[in-house]
């Protein structure tokens, strides 16, 4: 079973960056695309980013292009995101997990607030 917990996140004035990580326990972490989500108040959950089992290829929601880059280390089981010129529109909880189909057990999430 997959474990994935994200860490990173906080409080942030507009126009600040935060880096998330989602640790990944298990063995197939590597062959996998991999993608965070976010999900604000009264909303669903969105798609957020994208990448690769190789990290040579990476998707993002189009109204975040240029401010967001997902990355990974295979070799740590670790995904990462990072995110710059942050708006209170980015305030979510933020997620990671399997693309396309997600594995069935989400992480706990972590927590970004935007505002000053």
């Amino acid at each position: 079973q997959v474990q994935l917990v994200e860490s990173g996140g906080g409080l942030v004035q507009p126009g600040g960056s935060l880096r998330l990580s989602c640790a990944a326990s298990g063995r197939f972490f590597s062959i996998n695309t991999m993608g965070w989500y976010r999900q604000a108040p009264g909303k669903q959950r969105e798609f957020v980013a994208s990448i690769s089992s190789s990290g040579g290829v990476t998707t993002y929601a189009d109204s975040l292009k240029g401010r967001f880059t997902i990355s990974r280390d295979n070799a740590k089981n670790t995904l990462y995101l990072q995110m710059n010129s942050l708006t209170p529109e980015d305030t979510a909880v933020y997620y990671c997990n399997r693309r396309p189909i997600p594995y069935p057990d989400w992480g706990q999430g972590t927590q970004v607030t935007v505002s000053s």
